[in-house]
């Protein structure tokens, strides 16, 4: 790992880190090309309720090597929440393709941990992203939606709701903004630049963070938080179906 990363990631991460991705190499030999770490992790923003997102690109899925890194990953994870992506090379492109929106995220919050840079040459072209977008803000809208009716009477239900959506309500933010040539600065940038139009939405998104660290909110914040996250995104896909 590089001295920025040791810089940027709590002790324990990093340390973590370091034991998982030796474990990797040894397990995976020549047929590990690339370690990358994305998300907040790559911007050194981790919260303790944070995942650690890790992408082992590799040349293939070979079951008894992958078996070789069972019990190294599942002491990462109990340690720190480590959630691994295991790609394979020609698995890169089409992924990104497929998944547009979260791969542009990865390539905007990424920290190479090892070997090359796989996306360094790869394009997601504007036609595949406004698709893209434009399916995960539905498909998120409607999730959000049944998650209120059924679970507006429980409070602590719908904090966790909100702190999970997070991460997808920011990387789409991010990529909207990218798409009509304004790019924020980081995804939560992006997320309360959209929601400051409205004075209810800019609120609510402020309570985010802090349903994502404690997983709690004041009492009655919740179920209006989420509905005014549901207008928020509905919204967003509205401006994504008007893109060119």
């Amino acid at each position: 790992m590089t001295s920025e990363t040791t810089i940027t990631l709590p002790t324990n991460v990093s340390t973590t880190l370091n034991t998982f991705i030796a474990a990797a190499k040894k397990a995976f030999g020549d047929q590990l090309v690339s370690v990358v770490l994305y998300g907040s992790g790559a911007e050194g923003k981790l919260r303790s309720t944070s995942d650690v997102n890790l992408i082992l690109l590799l040349k293939g899925f070979d079951r008894s090597l992958a078996d070789q890194i069972r019990e190294p990953l599942r002491l990462a994870e109990a340690a720190i929440k480590l959630r691994v992506m295991f790609l394979l090379q020609d698995e890169l492109q089409p992924a990104s393709q497929a998944f547009a929106v979260k791969f542009g995220d990865i390539a905007r919050r990424r920290l190479i941990l090892y070997g090359e840079d796989p996306f360094a040459s790869i394009t997601i072209s504007r036609d595949d992203a406004i698709f893209r977008l434009k399916q995960t803000l539905l498909n998120l809208t409607l999730r959000l939606r049944e998650a209120y009716v059924s679970r507006s009477l429980r409070e602590e239900q719908l904090s966790t709701v909100i702190a999970n959506a997070a991460g997808p309500l920011r990387a789409c933010a991010s990529t909207l903004l990218e798409l009509e040539g304004r790019p924020a600065s980081s995804p939560k940038d992006a997320l309360e630049q959209i929601a400051s139009s409205s004075a209810a939405a800019a609120h609510d998104v402020q309570l985010i963070s802090e349903a994502r660290q404690r997983h709690t909110l004041p009492p009655g914040a919740a179920a209006p938080a989420l509905f005014h996250l549901i207008e928020l995104a509905h919204t967003m896909w509205a401006r994504a179906a008007q893109l060119k």
